[in-house]
C-alpha cells in the first residue's frame, strides 16, 4: 500500500498528526509512506517506521511550492492521500482514496479533527519516533535521574510564562521532600537567537541546570524526553514533542487556547490562565497553580 501523507509546518501541528500516521501503520503493515511538511517539522518524522521519503516543503512565492510538490508525486498511483493542508493536491493526484482536512478555526481539539478525517473516535493519540542512537545520545546526556525538563520558550513571546515562575516552579519540585526531590534540571527550546533569549533568564537563576537549548536535532529532543520524570512548558511544539513521547506533561496556556491545542498523551494536563483564551496574559499563570497541577500529575496512580 502506498500513502501520501501531506502535513504541517509547524512542529506543534505534526506532531499532533502523527497518531493518524501511527493508525495507518498499524493497520496496514508493510504500507510505504511519502510525509510532506515544513522544514521545521522534518525531524518529527525522520525516524517514522514504513518511511518510503520525507519531502521538505519549502515555502515559494506564488505558491510555488505546492507545484513542486506535484511534480514530485504526481505520477505514482497513490491507494491513499491524506492531505492536513486543506489544498487542492489530493485532488490532483490519482488515487484510489483521499481525506482531506478543513481549513480554518474549528471548535473543538485538533486531535478529534485529525481523527475525524478517518472516523476514528476516540482519536489515536501522537507519538514520538526515536532510533538507538537518539537514545543512546540522551542517556549519556542524562544519566540516571530523576530529570526535571523545562520548555522555556515559544514560537510567540506572548505566550511565554515568566521566567521567575519556571525557576520558583522548579526549586520548589525538586526541595528536599517535594515530588521531584533532589531531581535534576534540565533545559530545552529551539534553535536561534529568539530562543535562546526566551531561556537565558531561566538557565541564569538555575545555574545547575542542564543547557539544551538549540543543540539537538528533534529526534534527539524526543528521546531526551522520554528519559523525563516532568516536562513543563509553553504551548509550544516542545509541549506536544513530550506528550507523544509520554512524558508527565504539564503545558502551559494564556494566550492560546487548551481545548483547541492542550497536550495529547497518557500522562498531560493543561494548566491555563485566568480568564478567556487566547486573551489572558500569561502573567495571570500563578506560580502554585502549576506547582499544584505538577505534584498532583506526579502522585502514585
Amino acid at each position: 500500500m502506498r500513502i501520501l501523507f501531506v502535513t504541517s509546518t509547524r512542529i506543534g501541528d505534526a506532531v499532533l498528526s502523527t497518531g493518524l500516521l501511527d493508525h495507518l501503520l498499524r493497520a496496514h503493515p508493510g504500507a510505504r509512506v511519502t510525509v510532506a511538511c515544513g522544514p521545521a517539522a522534518e525531524g518529527v518524522f525522520a525516524r517514522m517506521p514504513g518511511l518510503d521519503r520525507l519531502i521538505v516543503l519549502r515555502k515559494r512565492r506564488w505558491s510555488a511550492h505546492w507545484l513542486d510538490l506535484w511534480r514530485q508525486v504526481a505520477f505514482t498511483r497513490w491507494d491513499l492521500v491524506i492531505d492536513l493542508r486543506a489544498s487542492a493536491l489530493a485532488w490532483m493526484v490519482p488515487a484510489r482514496a483521499r481525506a482531506t482536512a478543513k481549513g480554518g478555526r474549528r471548535p473543538g481539539h485538533r486531535l478529534a479533527h485529525l481523527g475525524a478525517l478517518l472516523g476514528l473516535d476516540p482519536p489515536p493519540l501522537p507519538v514520538a519516533w526515536t532510533a538507538p542512537a537518539d537514545e543512546a545520545k540522551a542517556a549519556a546526556l542524562l544519566p540516571g535521574g530523576p530529570w526535571l525538563v523545562l520548555g522555556p520558550t515559544a514560537n510567540w513571546e506572548k505566550k511565554v510564562w515568566p521566567a521567575d515562575r519556571f525557576v520558583q516552579v522548579a526549586q520548589a519540585l525538586t526541595a528536599p521532600g517535594a515530588a521531584l526531590a533532589g531531581a535534576r534540571i534540565a533545559i530545552l527550546g529551539g534553535p536561534g537567537e529568539g530562543e535562546r533569549a526566551m531561556a537565558a533568564p531561566v538557565l541564569a537563576a538555575l545555574p545547575g541546570a542542564l543547557d539544551l537549548v538549540g543543540t539537538l536535532a528533534l529526534p534527539e529532543v524526543a528521546a531526551v524526553l522520554k528519559r523525563a520524570a516532568l516536562f513543563i512548558g509553553n504551548d509550544s511544539g516542545l509541549m506536544h514533542l513530550s506528550a507523544a513521547a509520554g512524558a508527565p506533561t504539564i503545558g502551559l496556556f494564556g494566550r492560546s487556547s487548551a481545548a483547541e491545542y492542550g497536550p495529547a498523551g497518557p500522562r498531560a494536563r493543561a494548566v491555563e490562565a485566568d480568564g478567556p483564551p487566547y486573551e489572558s496574559p500569561m502573567t495571570d499563570l500563578p506560580a502554585p497553580r502549576v506547582l499544584a497541577a505538577a505534584t498532583a500529575l506526579l502522585a502514585p496512580r
